[in-house]
């Protein structure tokens, strides 16, 4: 601080003078900032809250994952921030995320190894300068082991502990110091969705470039380092970093690990040398009470576990021990919680079988009453009246039905009951070889294969997606549990509604056993979330419910009108008979169906709603009991249950787990429902025969 003279008044006046670091971080000097974090941590809202109005768009190299970059001005420096697509971990990347982690280490300057891949980087530009790792800080644990992981990349780090006032609010009080001093880097609690601590996070971040400190060694523990000692003296060889250019324990890990990546790469560049790696690595196996993967995640599992518990402490819920404290002691306690969670589930059918019967006593039923006398003989009327027919078939599948099925599941979506539900039979979907992250997808199936199948391909990979998108197809959609309510609740009540949902979860079970013994390659695990209760909101519950249900406008409506004339126009000239005479193995020898039903059975193929409008049409009646008895009924669902997907959900199966897997699929699922259809037919009927 110096003193000076005002020209004007002579007065002293002070003047401050600011150390201004040089040179400054600007121009082509700007700093590389690349926000990293798992999915829902905040990346994009702590983007948006820094990034102007028009932020710059590009693609990964090599990859169609797109990213975004803004300037931000922070003091007298600058820096460009890149948001980087999330991932959930550094090795085992697929194709769509690998680019990520290519350019954390080389940006799209590639090293040696890349050079033999085809192509080259549209737009070259230098690897980050500093890793801000968004993180979740309710789910601070589990966020934990991806900070593990790129602690190793040797570049300076500053972890933004987002959501600090949701963590707050469950009782999670994070001791922020603490924390920084275990890793070695700058923590910033931040909200950024309100703006708080984006600047602090910010500064930290340059001073964190300027110190060019990198995190702390996390290091393995000892009887894992122990046990790749050899493998790691055998990959310190110069011509390898200089090949890679990445630090060696990252090198040693990914290498330890198995991931396909490097050692592809090892294999293209040190053939010679690959052999005795994998003996090295299997050798480190052997040493190990699990399998080398296994024992890697488990102890990176609880390296995180006691970081974790070293730098926080739980208090009480500012909310206390309210209807949400006794809620999760029932929901998701180990035994109580799968009864709750039955009780639910046999709750919402109930709701619908109660509803159901009145919605459709004032839409279909008095359609059908309106209609009764038309029974027109010529072509054109044949096709006016099999239009109606469709049309009518619509309204009372969709309004008693699949209307509130979806709706009630929407609503306890909304609410946070369906994830406590997932958290539950988490154990016993570990039993048929899947992850409770898959779960939530399978409650999905209710309301509709086709974004169960999406939800699960983004939360398993290899023999869990193939397991879970098999699994899936077993699944009662709200299409098939709508034709269950309406014919089995009409027909043999309740009980018979009920015994079918349970043979269903009977048959899922055991199909998931056989196909997880089939396929014993390691799955690693997943930690779920279990968002807090909320009072679902009428607005998007039913934007929701729309949005599963829309396609019926644009999809089933043209198939169902479409079906409902093809099969009236086939019976109009006795076409359909033949057809009929082909199905008879199955329709009339194997289970027991009157042959007329050999069309629906069929064309049930492009939609399930499609079949109970053709029953109808087949039996000349809206009253099937009038024809089929209670056997037949039984027997007809549990085939249609387990028969093939619809269209929709076989083209997606083909998109997620290739061709032959969804033929494998069809082939099954057409197994499936002839053995338990035929078997539970034979079973019945002499359990009838003997009563009589």
């Amino acid at each position: 601080m110096e003193k000076t003279a005002d020209r004007k008044s002579g007065h002293a006046v002070q003047q401050t003078t600011v150390a201004l670091h040089t040179p400054l971080f600007r121009g082509e000097r700007r700093l590389r900032i690349a926000l990293v974090g798992m999915p829902n941590a905040g990346k994009s809202t702590l983007f948006k809250a820094v990034s102007s109005t028009a932020p710059r768009s590009g693609r990964l190299a090599g990859t169609g994952r797109a990213y975004e970059e803004c300037t931000v001005q922070i003091g007298f420096d600058e820096a460009s921030v890149i948001e980087l697509p999330s991932i959930a971990a550094l090795h085992h990347l697929g194709e769509e995320d690998l680019p990520a982690l290519k350019y954390l280490l080389w940006g799209d300057e590639r090293p040696p190894i890349s050079l033999h891949e085809p192509g080259g980087p549209p737009a070259p530009f230098a690897p980050p300068d500093l890793i801000v790792q968004v993180v979740d800080a309710t789910r601070l644990e589990s966020h934990l082991e991806l900070t593990l992981e790129l602690s190793q990349l040797g570049r300076p780090m500053v972890l933004a502990l987002n959501m600090m006032d949701e963590a707050n609010q469950k009782g999670l009080n994070v001791n922020v110091k603490a924390l920084s001093i275990l890793l070695g880097m700058p923590v910033v609690p931040t909200v950024a969705l309100m703006g708080h601590g984006i600047s602090d996070l910010f500064v930290a971040a340059v001073a964190a470039v300027r110190a060019a400190t990198c995190p702390l060694p996390q290091p393995a523990s000892k009887h894992i380092c122990d046990s790749l000692q050899p493998l790691s003296r055998a990959l310190n060889r110069a011509e390898i970093h200089a090949a890679f250019r990445v630090p060696h324990p990252l090198l040693l890990m990914q290498v330890a690990a198995g991931d396909p990546y490097f050692h592809e790469e090892l294999g293209q560049h040190f053939p010679q040398l690959l052999p005795q790696l994998q003996q090295l690595r299997s050798e480190a196996a052997a040493k190990l009470p699990r399998p080398l993967e296994e024992e890697l995640h488990a102890d990176r599992h609880h390296r995180a576990a006691t970081l974790f518990e070293a730098s926080t402490r739980m208090g009480a819920p500012h909310e206390g021990r309210g209807w949400r404290y006794w809620l999760d002691e029932l929901f998701l306690h180990p035994q109580w919680g799968l009864i709750g969670s039955l009780a639910v589930f046999a709750a919402v059918l109930f709701m619908v079988f109660e509803v159901s019967a009145w919605l459709d006593s004032i839409s279909a039923a008095r359609m059908i009453e309106a209609l009764a006398d038309w029974q027109p003989a010529s072509t054109g009327g044949v096709i006016g009246r099999a239009v109606a027919d469709g049309l009518i078939g619509l309204v009372g599948i969709v309004v008693p039905y699949m209307l509130p099925l979806v709706l009630l599941l929407v609503a306890l979506e909304e609410a946070g009951v369906m994830q406590r539900i997932a958290f539950v039979v988490d154990r016993g979907f570990h039993k048929i070889g899947l992850h409770g992250g898959v779960a939530v997808p399978f409650l999905t199936g209710l309301g509709c294969n086709v974004p169960a199948i999406s939800a699960a391909a983004k939360v398993t990979s290899g023999r869990e997606r193939v397991i879970a998108s098999v699994l899936i197809t077993f699944v009662p959609c709200s299409a098939r549990s709508a034709i269950i309510l309406a014919l089995a609740g009409k027909y043999l009540g309740g009980t018979g509604v009920f015994a079918i949902f349970a043979l269903t979860i009977v048959v899922v079970a055991l199909m998931g056993r056989l196909l997880a013994r089939s396929r014993r390659e390691f799955g690693p695990g997943q930690v779920q979330e279990i968002p807090p209760y909320a009072l679902p909101h009428w607005r998007s519950m039913l934007t929701e419910t729309w949005a599963r249900t829309k396609d019926i406008l644009t999809i089933v409506t043209p198939l169902l009108v479409g079906g409902s004339v093809l099969l009236a126009l086939l019976h109009h000239v006795g076409a359909d008979a033949a057809i009929n005479t082909l199905l008879t193995p199955v329709t009339g020898w194997w289970l027991g169906l009157p042959l007329v039903l050999g069309v629906p059975i069929l064309f049930g193929v492009l939609r399930k709603e499609l079949s109970l409008l053709m029953i109808y049409q087949a039996l000349g009646t809206f009253e099937v009991g009038t024809i089929l008895d209670w056997v037949q009924i039984t027997t007809f669902l549990l085939f249609l249950t387990f028969y093939i997907p619809c269209i929709s959900t076989f083209a997606v199966m083909l998109k997620t787990i290739g061709s032959k897997e969804a033929l494998i699929s069809i082939a099954l699922s057409v197994g499936v429902a002839l053995l338990v259809s035929g078997t539970v037919r034979l079973l019945l009927e002499g359990a009838r025969m003997v009563s009589a």
